[in-house]
């Protein structure tokens, strides 16, 4: 394989079959962490600023390009901006692991850390505020809304759920963890359409407003949100789960001890729902998970003891919670 440039790394084929994960059944998890710059985002980032070229509102060398990211989004589009001749300013907060942040200034981004927390205990709000006067401030700048962007939705329609749908004659179960909730609509709307009788679960952490949860503080990166976003209106899922911060560093620690394979907290958390709805499983179905991304970015976090002492508090035993989602018609 000879490319010509980093935006080719891309590997649309790795799916590791865990066996006997969830009870006596079989799990195919998507890996998106071998990517370039490690997630399932720069599919995102190359969609996000190629239509806005498309579009005629971003040009190179001209052109300032903002968004919020707690990581792996921001890292993606540094590069993306770097290749193709942008000004990138990222907007994050102290959630944001200090790798994705230092890979951002090194392929030239200006990264802002946002220090106060919204009214619904997160960052997003804030993050958002202060994109809103960045905008005001540079008339040369233009905001990528990851949130709200359907180009964010169409690129995992049209490429990972088509990778998905080329790899499995049938998928009966598909978890997907959410954060903007275009992966989850992209890819809920195209495998429906190739498997219809799907189920497919979206995967929050608890705190999480998305789907109609209570708003809580969270600290783990890269999935849910404090402001439920536009896109979440095209995502129908069949079911959604919360899973508490606590079960998610258990899922990542006990994957790593039994399949030996470092993930992020995002897989850890769609992990934890996977084993939380097995007893749902039947024999022979075709389960897949997405992995956004690997685990290297967490080890100063998630697989920290210090640092999961001192930041996740402990919660009561309860069962993950999950429920049925009526969409509204």
């Amino acid at each position: 394989m000879i490319i010509e440039s980093p935006l080719q790394l891309i590997f649309r084929d790795l799916f590791y079959r865990l066996r006997a994960f969830a009870g006596s059944h079989d799990v195919f998890l998507k890996l998106e962490g071998f990517n370039v710059t490690g997630s399932i985002k720069v599919k995102t980032a190359i969609e996000l600023v190629e239509d806005l070229e498309k579009r005629g509102t971003a040009r190179p060398h001209e052109t300032v390009l903002v968004e919020s990211s707690s990581g792996n989004l921001g890292l993606a589009l540094s590069l993306v901006c770097a290749v193709k001749g942008y000004k990138f300013i990222c907007v994050t907060d102290p959630n944001a692991n200090r790798a994705a942040m230092r890979g951002m200034e090194l392929y030239g981004a200006k990264v802002i850390v946002v220090e106060d927390r919204d009214s619904a205990g997160g960052y997003l709000g804030s993050r958002l505020k202060k994109i809103d006067q960045i905008l005001k401030s540079d008339p040369k700048a233009v905001w990528l809304d990851q949130y709200s962007n359907i180009a964010n939705k169409n690129v995992h329609a049209r490429e990972t759920a088509n990778e998905i749908a080329r790899e499995f004659d049938r998928v009966d179960w598909v978890f997907v963890g959410t954060g903007t909730t275009g992966t989850l609509a992209g890819i809920s709307e195209r495998l429906r359409q190739e498997f219809p009788k799907i189920k497919v679960v979206a995967v929050e952490p608890v705190g999480s407003v998305t789907f109609g949860g209570a708003p809580g503080k969270r600290h783990i990166p890269g999935i849910g949100t404090s402001v439920r976003p536009k896109l979440a209106d095209l995502a129908r899922p069949d079911r959604i789960v919360a899973v508490n911060e606590e079960k998610t560093v258990e899922a990542c620690l006990s994957f790593v001890r039994d399949y030996h394979l470092l993930v992020g907290g995002s897989t850890g958390t769609v992990l934890a729902a996977v084993q939380q709805l097995a007893a749902e499983f039947r024999r022979g179905d075709i389960i897949v998970a997405i992995s956004p991304d690997l685990g290297e970015k967490y080890l100063d976090t998630v697989y920290d003891p210090t640092w999961v002492e001192t930041v996740i508090v402990p919660q009561e035993s309860e069962p993950i919670p999950s429920y049925e989602l009526v969409a509204a018609e």
